[in-house]
């Protein structure tokens, strides 16, 4: 399975941890940020759900609150961006709504959760069937 990751300055060291810790599990790609100097959570929303969509990949987002990266990474066509507080919400965006990016806190969720998030994140399947037709009349909204 192909990951990109990404972050701004605000979850850079979350995510710096989060992708020692999914090498050698997966084929990870750190797309940025690269430092603790500030930047803008849009232009590495932007850069990841390209890669995605591109590579038909998923994603993973970081920011301090989760929140502007996943309003972000939602604006593109074929990006459904969940931001998951628990592993159940992991669980449901992939069971129900094959979400493809998954957007965490930085700085409110512990390490230790974020890693549980993302595994059950990655490890969780789509269901299908009836969700698949709602995920079709959603697409069917536009971009």
């Amino acid at each position: 399975m192909k990951i990109f990751l990404a972050s701004d300055h605000a979850a850079f060291n979350e995510k710096q941890e989060l992708v020692q810790y999914l090498k050698g599990k997966y084929d990870v790609t750190d797309l940025g940020t690269n430092s603790l100097e500030s930047t803008h959570y849009p232009d590495w929303a932007k850069k990841l759900v390209l890669k995605v969509r591109e590579e038909k990949a998923i994603g993973i987002l970081l920011c301090g609150s989760g929140i502007g990266v996943c309003i972000t990474a939602n604006r593109f066509a074929d990006i459904r961006a969940a931001l998951c507080r628990d592993e159940d919400d992991a669980k449901m965006s992939r069971l129900h709504n094959n979400a493809n990016v998954l957007c965490l806190s930085g700085r409110k969720t512990p390490m230790e959760l974020i890693k549980k998030i993302t595994d059950t994140f990655l490890t969780t399947p789509f269901e299908g069937g009836r969700h698949q037709t709602r995920i079709d009349l959603f697409n069917d909204l536009g971009e």
